[in-house]
């Protein structure tokens, strides 16, 4: 993708995902991967401060004789990724109108 993700739009990215089902690091990674050229390993920082936030929580669960890190979003979580959705709308209805021709205010 041509445009690069700012922290917040991270942030709205991977809870989106997690507050739909919770999901594994990979699993997260594979999805921002539609929009954003990141290696796997740039999420982590991004869950883990998301988790000393108090965004998410994790729990082990295995598969395949290993264990696997689940995350899921919390109720903090839900109310921030409810005020990054909000932001996101509005940011995005006026990049809209700007692309398609209007620039009142």
């Amino acid at each position: 993708m041509t445009f690069p993700l700012t922290p917040p739009l991270f942030d709205l990215l991977v809870l989106s995902v997690i507050a739909k089902s919770d999901s594994y690091g990979y699993q997260i990674s594979q999805i921002v991967k539609l929009v954003a050229n990141t290696k796997d390993s740039a999420l982590y920082p991004i869950l883990r401060r998301l988790q000393e936030q108090q965004f998410l929580q994790t729990y082990d669960q295995q598969y395949q004789g290993r264990n696997r890190k689940y995350y899921m979003i919390t109720d903090t979580g839900r109310n921030y990724l409810e005020t990054l959705s909000g932001e996101w709308e509005r940011y995005k209805a006026i990049i809209d109108q700007i692309v398609n021709g209007g620039n009142s205010k």
